[in-house]
């Protein structure tokens, strides 16, 4: 199968690393191919960044469905353009926050989900209100890091999720974390084995999710939420 895989910002390097991490855990089978757009914010860190990110986005959402693709992830926590990318499209596409957050719900009681800034920590509860796991959600763990800094720095990006998950399992009870941004691929393994408790990339689990739906067949019902938008004249 063939899946591409989109960082949807404009870091070379973050998409590098999403694509050695990946590399690592695809099947046998699995052809992947990871880009990134041309134009657009070199990182997602609010509303506005998302909004500039979901044009170039969708147009290699496009190619992917043109180019034969199987599957298509979107690589970035907040799923910008996740539903229109759905809409327009006649493969799978697996938003790395959707799809993880559902499989945290299943994994435990309660889950937390690490942040770069507190200005976010609001985005994430209403997410979990939006993809309807919101009695499993628990906070946002705010690093204070911007996202190229934990891309760039994973033992000061590992030690300050430490250092909030033992806050968080002992004070809210969490059962999971997720590593809440694809710059942090590859960094769960040592964080889980730290505080004993599940820590989730969120990137690989949209990897398997992903391989999981092209092996079943499946792909988004087009009858309502997701049926392919009017065609028209856009000037």
């Amino acid at each position: 199968m063939r899946i591409l895989v989109i960082n949807p910002n404009t870091s070379k390097s973050m998409t590098d690393h999403v694509r050695r991490e990946l590399e690592k855990i695809k099947r046998d089978d699995t052809e992947l191919t990871v880009v990134n757009p041309e134009h657009g914010p070199v990182s997602i860190e609010s509303a506005y960044d998302e909004a500039l990110a979901i044009p170039p986005t969708l147009e290699l959402v496009r190619q992917a469905n043109d180019e034969g693709y199987d599957a298509v992830i979107l690589a970035c926590f907040s799923d910008p353009g996740l539903d229109a990318a759905k809409e327009i499209s006649d493969i799978p596409v697996i938003g790395i926050e959707e799809s993880t957050m559902h499989i945290a719900a299943m994994l435990g009681h309660k889950f937390a989900v690490t942040t770069g800034d507190s200005a976010r920590a609001p985005s994430k509860e209403l997410d979990a209100r939006l993809r309807n796991v919101e009695t499993a959600y628990a906070s946002a763990l705010s690093m204070d890091m911007p996202v190229l800094e934990m891309d760039a720095h994973p033992e000061k990006a590992k030690a300050r999720i430490m250092e909030l998950g033992r806050e968080a399992i002992e004070e809210e009870g969490v059962e999971v974390i997720i590593l809440g941004c694809a710059g942090l691929s590859g960094y769960a393994d040592d964080i889980e084995q730290e505080l004993g408790v599940v820590v989730l990339d969120p990137t690989s689990v949209a990897l398997k999710v992903a391989e999981a739906l092209v092996d079943l067949g499946v792909r988004h019902s087009k009858v309502r939420r997701f049926a392919r938008p009017p065609e028209k004249e856009i000037k």
